[in-house]
């Protein structure tokens, strides 16, 4: 069976702040996933699932696609629904296969309904409030008269296996073509960078991780809008002289998934004004796929990285701004 982009004919061209998502049920509520997250949708079968003892109650065990296992995940359980209300699809459950942060994993659900087409203006980010304490959701968007929230898998992939989040092993020092009395973390602090991430708990985690690297001038911001909105303002100073080429940055870190402004579309409004053009742009986000690079060459990005490779993320960083 072909992916579900491929049998849909999906091919969202690149940097157009859209977003397709694919709606599903657990008991009557729709959620909805990226649908770039969607490899295939296949029927459940207890045939093919082998328990496994003393695993969390959501991991029903592993389940078998086409001679290779992966973990599936009962999203009802997880979510600690009470799946008892029948789906209004009344049909047999189907499995979700999803790929992100370079890895596969199942997600048993009630039943689907269709793909939707929508900008990421129409998501409606969390309250910061629900975000920093229920961050299984990432956001939601209303269509025909009901509210689909956004599930975000990563996060519950890091809940049952904490090795799947962030974690920083120092590179190698990065070699300089002249002398220099600085040391590796004084240089990184003198480089100035942009970062577009909407989840708190991974802008956090980023941002913590690459402080202690020696990247102390981070301005971190909670979607692209923001980060764009910024750099008009900094445009706007030194065009009207309020200070040099300090106003700007030296490089843009963003995220893919984002309200408001996604991190394609970010990425090619920069790389389309004159002025800005030479900076580094980073993509780093659980959907970099051979697909995602494609888009990510698109629109000029100069690297992309999938979460959770944050060490090779700072080996990039350096890459593009100490030699």
């Amino acid at each position: 069976m072909s992916t579900v982009a491929e049998k849909q004919g999906i091919l969202l061209e690149s940097g157009t702040n859209e977003i397709e998502l694919i709606e599903f049920y657990l008991g009557s509520q729709s959620f909805g996933i990226n649908v770039h997250k969607l490899r295939e949708i296949i029927p459940y079968d207890e045939a093919k699932t082998t328990i496994l003892p003393e695993s969390p109650p959501s991991v029903v065990g592993t389940f078998l696609v086409r001679g290779n296992t992966i973990p599936l995940i009962d999203l009802n359980v997880h979510l600690r629904r009470n799946p008892g209300e029948a789906a209004p699809t009344a049909g047999r459950q189907v499995v979700l296969v999803c790929e992100f942060n370079r890895c596969v994993n199942g997600f048993l659900v009630d039943g689907v309904n269709q793909i939707h087409r929508v900008s990421w203006k129409q998501i409606q980010p969390l309250s910061a409030f629900i975000g920093r304490y229920r961050p299984r959701f990432t956001g939601s968007f209303e269509i025909d008269g009901r509210e689909i929230l956004i599930v975000d898998l990563e996060h519950i992939v890091a809940e049952l296996d904490p090795e799947a989040g962030l974690s920083y092993t120092a590179p190698e020092a990065v070699p300089v073509s002249a002398p220099t009395e600085l040391s590796l973390e004084e240089r990184r602090g003198q480089c100035r960078l942009f970062m577009a991430e909407d989840s708190a708990i991974i802008r956090e985690s980023i941002l913590r991780i690459l402080h202690s690297s020696g990247y102390t001038q981070i301005c971190a911001f909670v979607d692209g809008e923001a980060c764009y909105d910024e750099i008009l303002v900094r445009k706007k100073n030194l065009k009207n002289g309020d200070g040099g080429e300090d106003q700007l940055f030296d490089l843009l870190i963003s995220d893919i998934e984002m309200p408001k402004l996604d991190g394609l579309t970010l990425c090619r409004r920069v790389k389309e004004d004159p002025l800005l053009k030479h900076i580094p742009v980073i993509m780093f986000s659980s959907l970099i796929t051979e697909q995602m690079v494609f888009h990510c060459q698109q629109v000029g990005a100069d690297g992309y990285i999938s979460k959770p490779q944050i060490t090779e993320l700072v080996a990039m960083i350096d890459g593009y701004l100490l030699k």
